[in-house]
């Protein structure tokens, strides 16, 4: 979709090489609604909005006191709750001051609550989704443990409707300079013979001004209060992984060599085959060690699982241990773990965490490599689709 000189979007005649022009139609002379098509446009796409966010519910009326209900609630990248209000022809007058009850109610939502709520809405449109593993998916995160979400007043609002009265959108530029996450976007309908077409702009801050008026309130924030809780966290990880490697290189594992320190929960190396990998896990309760396989093609992951699943009994006698198998079939990647409780953010407990970690990834590498190698080679000769894997190994308990 193009604009034209006064703003108006105009699709291309390629064949006539011309614009044509696109009427700009009112949503109630289209017969659209609210809740029946603007609220579920953004509920089954929300990236709609610029950026990837997690709808976790719709028509929310969880609040105590109150029979309100506010008409979207999503998740952002940073675990930050993300308040939707949508109008369609006219914002109305107390749009904002609606919306910031709804954020203020959402302030108070602890992480146990977001679950829930989350799993609700997941029931209730999704049924079989299971909420904890979407989150720790869409969030990045190894487990749920790892997760912080709705922390501190980080709480952000957004306004859809086709047009914006002066008083609303003075409110949230007062907002913006307070350091309030308040964005404005104009959803405006054109058609075109029968078509119709939907244009999305944010108006408020403007795109080019959204980094550096966020930027401003950042700074004058974290000037005040340090982000405690996360920082800590880089930081334990940092030096958790810091001392890892110095006992990995002084065992001579060669596989982390060349890593380097991170503040993620994870590290990982190649396991000897292409989109294969051995990863190390490093969370607050747990030490983890496992295969992962990640291959770009899903079929691929499955099979490579499949052949190691049937050898399952030779594999985990080789381990030493009964190994958890994933075989995550909503996704396109598979695991095989092992783990074990510890405090991982007491560093008191590093020492023994970091040598289970140290004998445990080398115990897996022993036991999965040279296997992994082969299947893969005959997976790379003959495909996933192939019936007849090469045969199984005599597997023998490593010394």
């Amino acid at each position: 979709m193009r604009t034209n000189g006064r703003g108006r979007p105009s699709p291309g005649n390629v064949s006539e090489n011309r614009l044509v022009r696109l009427d700009q139609r009112p949503f109630a002379d289209l017969n659209l609604r609210e809740r029946e098509h603007l609220q579920e446009w953004l509920a089954r796409m929300p990236d709609a909005l610029g950026e990837e966010l997690l709808i976790i519910q719709k028509e929310f009326d969880g609040f105590a006191d109150t029979r309100e209900r506010l008409d979207l609630l999503a998740l952002d990248k940073e675990s930050r709750l993300v308040v939707i209000e949508n109008k369609l022809d006219d914002s109305g007058r107390d749009v904002v001051w609606q919306a910031l009850k709804y954020v203020a109610y959402c302030s108070s939502l602890k992480k146990a609550e977001i679950v829930e709520i989350y799993q609700k809405y997941l029931d209730r449109w999704s049924e079989g989704a299971d909420a904890a593993s979407n989150l720790c998916e869409f969030l990045g995160a190894g487990d749920l443990d790892d997760i912080s979400l709705n922390v501190g007043n980080e709480q952000r609002l957004v306004l859809v409707a086709a047009n914006f009265r002066k008083e609303v959108t003075a409110a949230v530029l007062w907002l913006l300079g307070h350091g309030v996450r308040a964005q404005c976007f104009r959803v405006v309908p054109y058609s075109l013979d029968k078509q119709l077409f939907i244009h999305l702009q944010q108006i408020i801050p403007t795109p080019e001004a959204a980094d550096y008026m966020i930027e401003l309130a950042a700074k004058d924030s974290e000037q005040k209060s340090e982000q405690g809780a996360q920082k800590r966290r880089h930081r334990l990880r940092q030096a958790f992984w810091t001392k890892t490697l110095e006992e990995l290189r002084a065992r001579n594992v060669s596989r982390f060599e060349n890593k380097s320190p991170s503040t993620d929960h994870w590290l990982s190396c190649t396991a000897g085959a292409s989109g294969c990998r051995y990863v190390l896990i490093f969370s607050n309760k747990l030490a983890r060690v496992e295969l992962y396989f990640e291959r770009s093609v899903a079929d691929e992951n499955k099979w490579l699982f499949d052949q190691l699943e049937r050898e399952r009994e030779g594999l985990e006698n080789r381990f030493g241990k009964k190994l958890r198998w994933q075989r995550l079939d909503d996704r396109k990647a598979s695991r095989i773990s092992y783990s074990h409780p510890f405090d991982g953010f007491n560093e008191e407990s590093w020492p023994e965490m970091i040598e289970w970690l140290c004998q445990h990834i080398v115990r897996l590498d022993e036991t999965f490599s040279e296997r992994l190698g082969t299947l893969s080679k005959h997976l790379k000769s003959k495909g996933p689709t192939n019936p007849v894997p090469p045969p199984p190994m005599q597997l023998t308990k490593p010394n």
